[in-house]
């Protein structure tokens, strides 16, 4: 009993499974590549972020997030850059090389705000009066958690848990516009 084969039907399903089998594969591997690439929220995570500086007044302090991290941005007193100097000796790391308020501009301040200790979140504490925590403070950031403290221009004082000063994020000013992260 022997049939005899069909060229043709053999051909015609050959082609025809070969046309399949391709639009499977795209069908599995399209998703699969596709979420390799970061998603629209990751992407947004990961953008810079403006800020108009003319809304804040001098002494005043705001924070705005970036990559999920709050980010202080401080408008210095003339008082206050005039008191950086006096605290250097009292710095782990006065950073002398990145200028007074740590910054390219000479009123703001931009630091990351997370202490570097243990990553609490210090407090806002710009007035010049004794604290219970330092008779002679000329203002600064306090973590209550653990007792760090940092002057205005985020240099953390000697013999406090915090080892290195805040972080400055990556940031530039554009007229009255501080863009954090990388330029648009």
């Amino acid at each position: 009993m022997s049939e005899k084969v069909d060229p043709k039907r053999r051909k015609a399903l050959l082609i025809t499974s070969g046309v399949m089998g391709a639009v499977t594969v795209a069908g599995f591997a399209v998703p699969f590549l596709s979420a390799w690439n970061p998603s629209e929220k990751a992407k947004a995570m990961g953008a810079s972020v403006k800020f108009d500086l003319t809304k804040l007044d001098a002494g005043a302090m705001a924070v705005v997030e970036w990559r999920r991290t709050p980010i202080f941005i401080v408008h210095q007193t003339e008082q206050a850059k005039q008191n950086l100097p006096k605290l250097n000796e009292k710095m782990v790391d006065p950073a002398l090389e990145e200028g007074l308020l740590r910054s390219s501009n000479d009123k703001f301040s931009v630091l990351k705000g997370v202490c570097t200790h243990l990553s609490c979140a210090p407090k806002y504490y710009p007035e010049i009066e004794p604290k219970a925590w330092d008779q002679e403070w000329l203002g600064g950031f306090f973590c209550p958690c653990h007792g760090s403290k940092f002057d205005l221009a985020g240099r953390v004082y000697k013999g406090v848990p915090a080892p290195v000063n805040l972080e400055v994020p990556p940031h530039t000013f554009e007229g009255d516009t501080l863009i954090i992260g990388d330029a648009v």
